[in-house]
């Protein structure tokens, strides 16, 4: 139930073939359309559909880098998020990559399994490192292993901003419920999913098996307990606590408390429902409350917000968004303190606050806490805030970067979705992903 800033958001490497030609393409358009003075002398930056928004910002950023840091200059090149991938993976790839890059650890972590990134982590001191929440720096590791089963810790991403997921959910329609609190955990959401169906023919939630869509399925196993993969990446997911989250997903989709779309339709369905009234809880980033009041200002004046809904670890999940440095870099030394100026408490304060997304800097996280707890407004925007940000001390990136994730998930959606349609047991379902899950990793 999760939805960052910038769209729901991280698209999967199994879309990399459609989006080839155009991320050429917009390679072809940048490299024509832009201009660099000197550009031996710039660091090339990009960044994942910030403009225009965030134009000044990075104009105000960058000039600011360039008087502390000369002859450094700074080329910003902003890029729209469905291209991405594709462009970066074609840069790699030419070794024309750019000396900075905004990812996603999911992506950045399969870019880091074939050494494309900096190991950061003999190149940052200790004290530097100890600045950032440390949940949030060891989600931008990943362990790489020789053929000798040698491996080697890499940091392959700085930190930059983050979201966590909180609950929105329609007054109203849990009142028609019976429903008198929101759910706090899985356990609950089955219940309020029974109640809510029974008492007004609604849904309770909406919860995507679309592989290339949203993580929050695979994020629930960890959530209700469950080990995914074990160090050496073998499936660890074939237990009984695993089979209880198979179970869990069947029987709500089985007893039709789970909208038939969730095999189909990504996150964005479950906002234009809940926005239509027809969906009583929504999980997402407190930053999407805006998109609500505007679309659905009706819905917007029924609902309240919560925390993030979890198992019985209580564990919750952050999205992180980082800066890498591609291993190819020419100006690795002057690209490092680019990223660590942009990654600053200072810098991370401005624009989060800007931005309405979470600081990684602990410097600025205080800071972030401090002004929040000034507002006395009782608009569930500022509420929202609120919650999502005092949810970092406990959360943590819940899907580690290994090798292939997106395959992991797909596999694991996959089975579940035979067992829902009743293709499969949830017995077999579950074996079945655990064996074609460690089969590919042989291959």
């Amino acid at each position: 139930m999760f939805l960052s800033l910038f769209g729901s958001r991280l698209q999967s490497l199994f879309v990399y073939l459609s989006w080839f030609i155009a991320g050429l393409l917009l390679t072809f358009l940048v490299s024509c359309t832009t201009s660099v003075s000197n550009p031996s002398e710039s660091i090339e930056f990009w960044t994942m559909q910030l403009q225009p928004q965030f134009t000044s910002y990075f104009q105000e950023l960058n000039s600011s880098f360039e008087q502390k840091n000369p002859p450094s200059k700074v080329e910003w090149i902003d890029v729209p998020w469905n291209a991405m991938e594709s462009k970066i993976l074609t840069a790699v790839s030419a070794k024309t990559a750019p000396d900075v890059v905004n990812l996603n650890p999911d992506f950045a972590s399969q870019l880091a399994s074939r050494n494309a990134w900096l190991n950061l982590d003999t190149q940052i001191p200790s004290e530097v490192k100890d600045k950032y929440l440390g949940k949030i720096w060891d989600g931008n590791s990943i362990n790489l292993c020789s053929a000798e089963n040698q491996c080697e810790k890499i940091i392959f991403g700085i930190p930059w901003y983050l979201t966590t997921t909180i609950t929105v959910y329609n007054e109203d329609l849990l009142n028609q419920a019976g429903v008198s609190q929101p759910p706090q955990t899985f356990a609950d959401l089955a219940a309020v999913a029974q109640q809510v169906k029974e008492k007004t023919g609604k849904y309770a939630f909406f919860v995507p098996f679309v592989a290339n869509d949203s993580n929050e399925v695979l994020q629930s196993f960890v959530q209700m307990g469950v080990s995914l993969l074990d160090e050496n990446g073998k499936a660890t997911f074939n237990t009984p606590e695993g089979l209880k989250v198979f179970q869990y997903w069947v029987d709500l989709y089985q007893r039709d408390l789970l909208p038939p779309e969730i095999l189909t339709q990504g996150h964005r369905h479950a906002i234009e429902l809940y926005q239509a009234g027809e969906l009583a809880l929504l999980g997402t980033g407190a930053e999407f409350l805006k998109t609500i009041a505007t679309n659905a200002p009706t819905v917007y004046e029924k609902s309240n917000v919560t925390s993030q809904i979890t198992g019985d670890t209580g564990k919750k999940n952050v999205a992180v968004m980082n800066l890498v440095i591609p291993e190819d870099t020419d100006k690795s030394e002057e690209a490092l303190k680019y990223a660590l100026f942009v990654t600053n408490g200072e810098n991370q304060l401005k624009f989060t606050q800007q931005a309405n997304v979470l600081p990684s800097h602990k410097d600025a996280i205080a800071s972030y806490i401090s002004s929040l707890e000034k507002e006395n407004s009782n608009d569930i925007l500022i509420q929202g805030r609120k919650i999502s940000a005092q949810q970092l001390e406990e959360a943590e990136v819940l899907i580690p970067p290994v090798k292939n994730i997106g395959q992991l998930k797909k596999i694991i959606y996959d089975n579940i979705q035979q067992a829902m349609l009743g293709e499969k047991t949830v017995e077999q379902a579950i074996n079945d992903a655990a064996n074609q899950w460690d089969n590919s990793t042989r291959s």
